[in-house]
């Protein structure tokens, strides 16, 4: 198999995403080092698998680079990634390793975007979101960009009933602070939550929906270069109403107290779902494009549940890096690998465009 001399290692093993595609690795025959800052846990999954481990935290970045001596590539599953993203990129940029993770974070995406420079310098490729963030509304961005190259807008969006991992809870609870984001005029804009509210049929009907900070919002810009980006989910008249809510308590939800008190609770009743539970969850994708004489075009794809798209969209990038010579740089999933990548994963359909 393409890239198996090569050395690699998933950095967060323990938690809920990291473990699943540990396991599914190890199904497939690769061999990847396991790593994180939870000895315990780390110790008892790569015995379980029969793998080598590493436990180590992010704090010194000259202490992860030695941890790195050796890996060609860190698939990196420690959250929130708004802490953890920085030292990792950091790390692998001077030990010369390829850093993909799985954030949805705005934030980290204009992070890796900011090092293009640098990765070229160090050879290495830095492409963060290969999994449902951003893999599949990336790869309906580029198909909508190839169909309409004089776009102008582009909305995106997903209709999934997957539910959260305590780690993308975590994240969400940050990311409300934030309020809301679009990409206006080409640059990233602070709106309110739920700041547009529209119909949209994501593939399964139509539904009432609304905008949210989606990490589209930094990538699809660099996969297409359409200057105007939003994102949207389903979102019952409550929803929305509770949205529109939240916008009166930012001030609030930035104090670190109130962000700890809300991530201990959690961690406390928030468990991901499970592979039956997972197995039966397919989602919707959409992107709609429009271009300066009003003329639009839309596309869906049907694919796989989110955790499950993760799992094998995270080892199809992983395995491509591995098998394959890349200029470095920073990549979106669709410049690195094509819009056709999400329907290379299993469990996902065919692109239909109108």
């Amino acid at each position: 198999m393409a890239g198996n001399d090569k050395s690699w290692m998933i950095y967060g093993a323990n938690g809920y995403t990291g473990e699943l595609i540990a396991r599914e690795a190890v199904r497939k025959g690769l061999r990847p080092i396991l790593a994180g800052r939870n000895e315990t846990k780390v110790q008892e999954l790569a015995q379980e698998l029969g793998l080598e481990f590493k436990t180590f935290g992010l704090d010194a970045v000259e202490q992860v680079i030695k941890h790195l001596e050796g890996v060609d590539l860190v698939m990196h599953c420690a959250g929130p990634f708004s802490a953890t993203s920085k030292p990792m990129i950091q790390a692998c940029l001077k030990a010369g390793t390829h850093y993909l993770d799985i954030t949805g974070e705005i934030a980290v995406f204009e992070l890796a975007q900011s090092l293009n420079d640098e990765a070229q310098q160090a050879n290495i490729v830095l492409c963060p979101g290969v999994g449902f963030d951003v893999i599949p509304t990336d790869c309906v961005a580029l198909t909508l960009k190839q169909a309409m190259p004089d776009a102008t807008h582009l909305a995106l969006g997903f209709d999934s009933k997957s539910g959260f991992s305590p780690g993308t809870a975590k994240t969400s609870t940050e990311g409300m602070a934030e309020g809301g984001k679009i990409r206006k005029n080409g640059k990233i804009t602070n709106v309110a939550l739920a700041h547009h509210v529209r119909k949209i049929n994501f593939g399964d009907g139509e539904k009432s929906a609304m905008s949210i900070p989606w990490g589209d919002v930094s990538t699809a810009f660099y996969t297409t270069g359409i200057p105007n980006i939003e994102v949207f989910v389903p979102a019952p008249p409550k929803m929305i109403c509770g949205a529109k809510m939240l916008n009166c308590m930012h001030p609030l939800l930035k104090l670190k107290f109130i962000q700890n008190m809300i991530k201990a609770q959690i961690s406390k009743s928030v468990v991901g779902p499970d592979e039956s539970v997972r197995a039966t969850l397919p989602t919707y994708v959409w992107g709609e494009v429009r271009n300066a004489q009003g003329q639009i075009k839309t596309a869906r794809i049907q694919t796989d549940n989110t955790y499950s798209l993760t799992i094998s969209g995270s080892l199809i990038v992983i395995q491509y890096l591995l098998g394959n010579t890349v200029q470095g740089g920073t990549y979106t999933p669709a410049k690195l690998m094509g819009a056709d990548l999400v329907t290379k994963i299993p469990g996902s359909g065919s692109f239909t465009i109108s």
